[in-house]
């Protein structure tokens, strides 16, 4: 057993899943918030990613932290005594985890998606009310410096009454090939993308016209990625991972694992733990999520958005446009290329190049400047970092997100799978209503 750090007057938070997003939470608070915070706990299903995980915080100066198996998670409350849980598990645990820390006295820091169908949400929503207790959940493109200067523009009026929305996102053929070589690839495991990825976007949408999405109708397919359709292209040799694979060394779109530290040490140093491979063909057998949607929701509030998310775009980032009855407002964010955790965690989702442009009727188009944001996702990962482990201040654009905010951006996504299934508008109300 790992001796336990002297805690003072520090808030203590335990975390759960030490995969590639955990790094994220646990060497901020063990780098740029030790003298407020600690970590007393890692638990994971895989020992030598929790030994990793402690490698990390011990090169950061905070000493190594006890370690629990999966089925020790009541333990490690018990005797960590977390004041808050961090919960970065693959998305279908998120509720167990999220729904035992609140009965167990602790509030909870939940990587999005907070859950990925309406049933768990529901257990979610019961833990909450039953518990009194908290669940935040990490929405950090709320806090990027342009999303939030997008939220300060339309409440201010800019385009008067929002009536529609166009909202095109693109992953690109580094990062959005990733959700094909992974877990998410099982749409057991993340709902698909419009429910792992595309939270981030509904819930912008959310927090951007200050509504709730009413109607869901959607289409998806896998076009691209997949066995068959690499068939289709003529593509006459496969292979299952990239480890090992003469083949898989002419394919740009394979992960070397060996070639990147950090993903080797949490995951090829640690399969013969879990037999889970982070290296698996795109192009390969057994993916049941779509890489190609679009989705038309109505909002509450009346107003109209059509979105299409692509995930082998040549480049990444996305185009968002708001008609008004007082103009157009249009935004473009170009993001820089990067593999989950492959890397510098402060280039993940960092900008090339944004703009914003005012288009009010009868007047001449203004480019707004933007705020800069330094380090990942647009800036946004500091900001919300600040918010969550620093010192509280007031938030006039009320970015903290909730689990109903948790709920309602998913939404969307789950009834767009429903509407993928059935062909039909799918009613929000009908699948969760949410008070």
């Amino acid at each position: 057993m790992v001796e336990m750090p002297a805690l003072g007057g520090k808030k203590r938070y335990a975390l759960v899943g030490t995969g590639g997003r955990a790094i994220f939470f646990y060497t901020a608070i063990a780098r740029d918030y030790a003298d407020k915070s600690t970590i007393v706990g890692f638990c994971d299903t895989n020992q030598t990613r929790m030994n990793y995980a402690n490698s990390k915080l011990e090169a950061l100066g905070h000493a190594a932290v006890p370690t629990f198996p999966a089925a020790d998670f009541d333990k490690m409350i018990r005797e960590t005594r977390p004041d808050e849980v961090i919960v970065t598990t693959i998305d279908r645990t998120h509720h167990q985890y999220i729904v035992r820390a609140l009965e167990l006295g602790c509030n909870v820091v939940t990587e999005k998606p907070m859950t990925i169908d309406a049933p768990r949400c529901v257990q979610i929503f019961d833990a909450v009310e039953r518990t009194g207790r908290q669940v935040r959940v990490a929405f950090n493109y709320r806090y990027a410096p342009h999303n939030t200067k997008v939220a300060e523009l339309l409440r201010a009026g800019a385009v008067g009454r929002v009536t529609s929305v166009h909202f095109e996102w693109m992953l690109n053929t580094a990062h959005g090939a990733d959700y094909f070589r992974r877990w998410h690839r099982d749409k057991r495991n993340s709902g698909g993308l419009l429910v792992h990825k595309s939270t981030h976007h509904f819930d912008l949408v959310n927090f951007w016209l200050q509504t709730r999405p009413a109607t869901v109708y959607a289409q998806g397919d896998l076009r691209f990625y997949g066995r068959e359709n690499a068939e289709g292209r003529g593509v006459t040799q496969f292979y299952t991972r990239a480890a090992g694979s003469e083949v898989a060394k002419g394919d740009p779109f394979a992960l070397h694992l060996d070639e990147h530290p950090q993903l080797k040490a949490m995951y090829l140093d640690a399969e013969h733990e879990d037999a889970y491979y982070r290296d698996q063909s795109v192009f390969g057998d057994g993916i049941s999520i779509e890489d190609t949607m679009n989705v038309m929701v109505r909002y509450k509030n009346g107003a109209v958005m059509t979105y299409s998310l692509t995930a082998y775009a040549p480049w990444e980032g996305f185009r968002v446009s708001f008609n008004g009855t007082g103009g157009r407002l249009e935004m473009e964010v170009v993001e820089n290329s990067y593999v989950n955790s492959g890397g510098d965690q402060a280039v993940e989702g960092s900008l090339d190049q944004h703009t914003i442009l005012l288009r009010p009727l009868f007047g001449k188009p203004q480019e707004i400047e933007i705020p800069k944001g330094a380090g990942a996702h647009g800036g946004g990962d500091t900001v919300l970092l600040d918010d969550l482990f620093g010192e509280p201040v007031s938030d006039e654009y009320m970015r903290a997100a909730s689990h109903v905010d948790g709920a309602l951006s998913i939404l969307t996504g789950i009834c767009a799978n429903r509407s993928i299934v059935t062909g039909q508008v799918v009613n929000v109300d009908d699948v969760l209503r949410i008070p």
